[in-house]
């Protein structure tokens, strides 16, 4: 038998993959990509995927050790998943092992097999008994299979069926065990396609001529236009030719209505992926993809690894949003990995949103997407009427105006429901001592800490610290201790003074922890009647709310000023989309908008023309700046204990990248990369760590992706800063 050696990619932060024996007896045939093998590395035992094989190897020969089990007959992923693993290892710098990881749900990372995602049941024979059977439980049994031959034996258990019972009927010969994946359930009762209107239907008639081949399409819809009815018909096209169709939101509370809908309208298996599922749920959902038994899958951010043997389009939904980018470990963007999966599979992607990001506005206007606009809400449904009230030197109730109170009795009167945002959770954002001054702060983060009041304790929210509320003030004595500023739970408490005849529900990351509590929120907002939700951005994330007609806005000014030059995009894509949930049915909305600068240009901008005119005039600022979509961005970012060596590591990586740009391009007057720092993080200190960023803009990707290789190859190589942790972020979207 030949030599050879089977190469390996470890769940390990090594960019490498690594070189084993076979075992005894095999040959290089029993190994093919996409196999799972268990190995010992640095004295622990790891899951790895074969990568190939070769007959020549740089490892010493007593360096090579072999392989412990082959943990796969077949490949449980294909060459073309591989080659996407390679391209986002390669295009974020990143262990390969560590990528691949993300293509395979818990358990299979473990090593277990793929028959745990099946479920135990039980199955009629077809035979009848030949004897009559003893008891009434047996008998009771019986019958349950006479009425439904197949049945889950953790049902049955549940009905109070033991398995000494089953068995009975088993020997009998009437029934006997299956093992099957579980096949999600398809509703019978089918909704009808509602009419679309002229604009819904030329939109759907532009995106379906680009079915069967690669196209991004910007789906560009005002809130409530429709945008979901236009997927679902592009859906039913594709389900017509035997394809299946990948769709991803951006948050938990948005599956569980997504698929009511999608499953209320197809008669085929929806799967459905995100965080909130258990182990043994994520691989059953991975199966029934890969498999093809689920025609549809909705997901979350990671379900755009799920292997889908007949893609024939991918839908994102919300495009814009934040959550699609992966911010630890391989720092990916789901939205941008989509279109690449795409090209590759030759299938199309529509981008969705009311308020699409500046890149992905700034390529449909360059011509390279597909550029559809819905400027009209569906059906009867009218824009929201806005109004900016400013409460410079205007007395407040509970942080209300006056007039906004007005308009909430108005529209509460009307037994209609009222949305009020404030995107800051607990009961106080500050506790500080009124005769010295002192304030509460975390004790590893620069931040202060939030006054919560269910239960009583003060939280950091950047490092999750917790403790008591002091009874006197630490520095002073003092018990003229106070909560200022005004955070979700305060807004309950005191709207439920002013309303006392009103529910008032909150809607936080404290109050809806769960995939059940938002389902069982969400179905109680839609029995009607009037109430108050109060919250935060989860409340902006595309639900829909028929009876909410007026949507009040506290503190819209947070993003006017901010440090990061994504701070105005992000600050109106938020006002545009928790504005948006206002007015969707017959009733009209408005939206109240409280702020300190109600002459603030861009604020005025927004309300007077859209955020389509906006964007357009933040777009002409970055190119004008020379910023992201007109520039590629990368942040090499460092944090550790010791804050000298955490800024040292940033500044002997510039020393490194200006020498080598230096040598590379030795005639040119200016580099093709800029560097920018190094400098401290907006928070300097968090979780006890101190963290610096040293920012990378180059004109073109290739420059800059040259550059990084390089980098990432000269810190692995950097022993003296074992302390510090740092990664390189591509596309960054958080830049403070």
């Amino acid at each position: 038998m030949s030599f050879f050696v089977v190469d390996i990619a470890l769940p390990v932060p090594l960019r490498r993959t690594f070189d084993y024996l076979p075992l005894p007896g095999e040959d290089a045939s029993q190994y093919q990509p996409g196999q799972r093998v268990r190995v010992e590395f640095a004295r622990q035992l790891l899951c790895g995927v074969v990568l190939g094989t070769r007959t020549t190897t740089e490892v010493p020969a007593n360096k090579l050790k072999p392989l412990l089990a082959r943990l796969d007959d077949t490949p449980l992923l294909q060459e073309s998943d591989l080659a996407l693993c390679r391209w986002l290892a390669d295009y974020y710098h990143h262990s390969p092992g560590e990528v691949l990881e993300h293509l395979l749900p818990t358990m299979l990372r473990r090593g277990c097999e793929l028959s745990e995602a099946d479920e135990r049941g039980w199955e009629s024979t077809g035979q009848e008994p030949a004897k009559p059977l003893r008891g009434s439980k047996q008998q009771a049994l019986w019958a349950l299979f006479q009425q439904q031959p197949q049945q889950l034996h953790a049902d049955l258990t549940a009905q109070g069926f033991t398995l000494a019972q089953l068995r009975s009927l088993s020997d009998a010969g009437v029934i006997r065990a299956t093992q099957r994946l579980p096949i999600p359930p398809v509703l019978q009762d089918r909704q009808q396609f509602h009419s679309l209107n002229a604009q819904q239907q030329q939109a759907l008639k532009a995106i379906s001529t680009e079915l069967g081949h690669f196209r991004a399409c910007l789906l560009e819809g005002v809130t409530g236009s429709g945008k979901t009815e236009v997927y679902l018909r592009l859906i039913e096209q594709v389900l017509a030719q035997g394809k299946q169709a990948l769709v991803l939101v951006p948050e938990i509370g948005l599956t569980p209505q997504t698929v009511r809908r999608f499953q209320a309208r197809f008669n085929v298996p929806v799967a459905l992926l995100h965080s909130g599922l258990n182990d043994r749920e994520r691989l059953q959902g991975w199966r029934q993809t890969r498999e093809g038994v689920a025609r549809i899958l909705i997901g979350t951010r990671s379900a755009v690894f799920t292997p889908m043997p007949e893609l024939g389009l991918i839908i994102i939904d919300e495009e814009h949003d934040g959550s699609f980018k992966q911010q630890d470990g391989l720092r990916y963007s789901a939205r941008d990995f989509a279109l690449v999966r795409a090209h590759k599979a030759g299938v199309p992607v529509v981008l969705g949103s009311a308020t699409p990001s500046l890149e992905t506005l700034h390529n449909a206007l360059s011509g390279k997407y597909l550029h559809v606009k819905l400027t009209l809400r569906a059906g009867n449904a009218k824009a929201p009427r806005m109004k900016l009230h400013s409460i410079l030197h205007q007395p407040l109730v509970a942080g209300f105006a006056e007039p906004v109170l007005s308009a909430m009795h108005q529209h509460l009167q009307n037994n209609k429901q009222v949305l009020v945002f404030i995107n800051r959770r607990g009961f106080a954002p500050l506790v500080a001592c009124r005769d010295c001054g002192w304030m509460a702060e975390c004790r590893r983060c620069d931040a202060r800490l939030t006054l919560h009041q269910l239960p009583p304790h003060l939280h950091c929210h950047h490092c999750d610290y917790q403790q008591g509320v002091p009874a006197a003030c630490p520095q002073c004595g003092s018990h003229q201790i106070d909560g200022l500023g005004q955070g979700t739970e305060k807004i309950q408490e005191q709207l439920t003074q002013i309303f006392p005849q009103v529910p008032v529900r909150r809607v936080d990351r404290d109050t809806v922890r769960t995939k059940q509590a938002f389902d069982d929120l969400y179905d109680d907002i839609h029995d009607g009647g009037s109430c108050i939700l109060v919250g935060t951005q989860m409340l902006a994330k595309g639900h829909h709310f028929p009876d909410v007609t007026l949507v009040v806005i506290l503190d819209a000014d947070a993003g006017l000023f901010s440090s990061d030059f994504r701070g105005m995009e992000h600050s109106a894509q938020l006002i545009c989309q928790v504005a948006g949930r206002a007015g969707r049915e017959e009733a009209p909305g408005e939206v109240w908008i409280q702020t300190l600068y109600a002459d603030h240009p861009l604020l005025n901008l927004l309300l007077d023309s859209g955020y389509h005119a906006l964007a357009l005039s933040l777009l002409q600022e970055r190119q004008h700046q020379q910023l992201p979509p007109y520039s590629h961005m990368a942040l090499l970012r460092s944090e550790s204990e010791d804050r000298h060596q955490a800024q040292q590591l940033l500044h002997d990586a510039r020393a490194f990248m200006q020498h080598w740009l230096q040598q590379q391009h030795p005639h040119l007057r200016q580099s093709p990369v800029n560097l920018l720092g190094p400098f401290p993080a907006i928070m300097e200190r968090r979780a006890g760590r101190f963290r610096f960023q040293l920012q990378l803009f180059a004109d073109e990707r290739p420059a800059l992706h040259r550059l990084a290789a390089v980098l990432v190859q000269y810190l692995d190589d950097q022993k003296q800063y074992r302390k510090v942790r740092w990664y390189l972020d591509i596309d960054p979207l958080d830049t403070i």
